[in-house]
């Protein structure tokens, strides 16, 4: 990925901040959309820069605002000239029990989840088609096998999904687009999932263990590097989970 440009939304922490030094150790320039980790998306960029020399930039948007989605797309051209790659990676995730769902959790949740990855990557399109480029999307096992309790998050997920086949085929034939859908890989921030909960999620698994981000960085990489054919594809990374959900 040697003098490509990808833009990763989400990119400051969590599985955002190894897909970049993923991609960044593939040779990609990398653009880190931040809305608030200003701190981690600055150190991030500092370790990225101090192994290349002006390979990383951080820019600050709000997802939720689609007015911004064109100017984070204007200032990473205006940094490297040139877009490769789309990570629609940021994602809010919380519980909505049915009877507790209002707008505000409506907004935030298909926000983050649906909309901005749709307006996102339509701003992003014409200069991907340019490059001849590539969009992964960061969806979720459950959007296929809901969570209970996570009805509205689940149903965004969902949304993205079908969405990443649709955009496949408005894309097609310059742009590629891929969903990885991660299974245990990283618990939420908050006490969501106490560990007895972990615990009988990893049981689950067909292999006995949580995965860690860098599965995911590296299935984005593989996407992007060594997939040339593969188009409107999701790949669950979840360690054999929804093999028997």
């Amino acid at each position: 990925m040697i003098g490509k440009t990808v833009l990763i939304t989400g990119a400051a922490k969590r599985v955002g901040r190894s897909i970049a030094r993923e991609l960044h150790d593939a040779g990609a320039n990398i653009v880190v959309h931040y809305r608030a980790a200003a701190d981690a998306a600055n150190l991030l960029v500092e370790e990225l820069n101090a192994t290349r020399a002006n390979s990383a930039v951080c820019v600050q948007a709000d997802l939720l605002d689609v007015d911004a989605l064109q100017s984070l797309v204007s200032s990473s051209l205006a940094h490297f000239g040139r877009l490769d790659a789309l990570v629609n990676n940021a994602s809010s995730f919380f519980a909505t029990p049915l009877g507790t769902i209002d707008q505000a959790a409506w907004n935030d949740l298909v926000g983050s989840n649906l909309k901005a990855p749709l307006f996102l990557t339509q701003a992003a399109a014409p200069y991907l088609r340019q490059t001849r480029g590539a969009v992964v999307n960061i969806t979720d096992i459950h959007a296929e096998r809901p969570l209970a309790g996570y009805p509205l998050y689940c149903a965004a997920k969902a949304g993205l999904l079908g969405l990443t086949r649709a955009l496949a085929i408005e894309l097609a034939p310059e742009v590629r687009v891929n969903a990885v859908a991660p299974g245990p890989i990283l618990w939420p921030d908050d006490a969501a999932f106490d560990e007895p909960a972990r615990a009988r999620i990893v049981e689950h698994t067909l292999l006995k263990h949580a995965g860690s981000p860098q599965d995911i960085a590296r299935t984005v990489r593989f996407l992007f590097n060594d997939a040339p054919y593969v188009t409107g594809q999701v790949i669950n990374v979840d360690g054999g989970r929804t093999a028997h959900l």
